[in-house]
């Protein structure tokens, strides 16, 4: 699967932000969009990441730690992360995907609960506020679920499209929030609604990240069958972010339904195709699978419990981690 651009063109997309930008973040004390205290510029010209060419060309490294997909680049706890000059932790990962499911937004019932999402736009600031660039991806079944009204027999192309309309409703209400807490916000959709949002396009996002802005991509990949979860795995391998966050209502992933079997347990680390093969649907074997294939680890975790995003930016060991092969 292409996810679009040449490579020139992907390389010359995750340049450093220009002069204006870096004398806006320069008076916010190394906030956002600024490299941590203590990091060395790279030379003009040089590739932002730790890769110097091929499809990783350019990715922002995570600060002392190895390149995605290297052997010994699971989890660690935040204290190895250590702190920069300023006092502020180091975070592990440079730039993010975190998949954030309609139903959190709802708080326990239907629509939209505004106290639920200002507690993510807080813990989305917190970590804005490391530097980190955040995208998001953010359901809609607090509001519409494809599958279910196919079920109650409504076309099914027809229902998934409405389900990305409740995506993009999710996504302005996340992005309303942020921008109260002071976050600047950009929101992109796969389907064209220019009076209300931009339109998806990815060098476009990835200059909005490198400028210190949250990007939150709605109304899904654009076309029906395909899941906001594939959506996410699809755009963390575009914006080549480090690793997907799916915040759920769950510590983790476990061995069976912990609603239904009391004896579930809780895994802590699993690899792509054991999560595969043994069934865990934890998200749709087409994310994961996209996530396999591009070597982008997973990280679930309950979004309920405050701070949480915030600890695993820093790389503690919370909920489950999905990664590639065992160690």
């Amino acid at each position: 699967m292409e996810h679009g651009g040449t490579e020139g063109g992907r390389a010359r997309s995750r340049g450093g932000p220009g002069p204006a930008a870096e004398a806006r973040t320069a008076g916010r004390g190394g906030g956002r969009g600024a490299p941590p205290s203590g990091e060395v510029p790279a030379p003009a010209g040089a590739p932002v990441g730790g890769v110097a060419g091929g499809c990783g060309a350019g990715r922002p490294a995570a600060v002392g730690t190895p390149a995605r997909g290297a052997v010994g680049a699971g989890p660690a706890p935040a204290e190895a992360a250590g702190r920069g000059d300023n006092g502020m932790p180091r975070p592990r990962y440079r730039r993010i995907m975190l998949k954030l499911s309609g139903e959190m937004l709802a708080g326990g019932g239907y629509g939209i609960d505004p106290e639920v999402v200002d507690s993510i736009a807080r813990q989305v600031r917190e970590v804005v506020d490391l530097g980190v660039q955040v995208a998001i991806v953010v359901g809609g079944g607090n509001i519409w679920r494809g599958v279910q009204g196919s079920a109650k027999g409504i076309d099914r192309a027809t229902s998934d499209y409405m389900g990305m309309l409740a995506t993009v409703i999710n996504a302005l209400a996340l992005q309303d929030a942020l921008e109260k807490h002071g976050v600047d916000t950009r929101v992109q959709t796969a389907i064209e609604m220019k009076e209300v949002a931009e339109p998806y396009i990815r060098r476009r996002a990835i200059r909005h990240l490198e400028k210190g802005r949250v990007v939150i991509f709605a109304a899904g990949t654009g076309n029906p069958y395909f899941s906001t979860d594939t959506t996410a795995a699809l755009r963390a391998a575009e914006i080549e972010a480090e690793i997907f966050f799916k915040a759920t209502k769950e510590d983790g992933v476990y061995d069976a339904d912990p609603r239904l079997d009391p004896n579930a347990r809780k895994i802590d680390e699993i690899d792509y195709l054991e999560m595969l093969n043994r069934g865990l649907r934890v998200m749709d074997s087409t994310a994961t699978s996209l996530c396999m294939e591009n070597n982008i680890p997973i990280r679930v975790f309950d979004l309920s419990v405050p701070g949480n995003i915030r600890r695993a930016v820093l790389g503690e060991n919370i909920g489950t981690y999905v990664r590639g092969d065992p160690r």
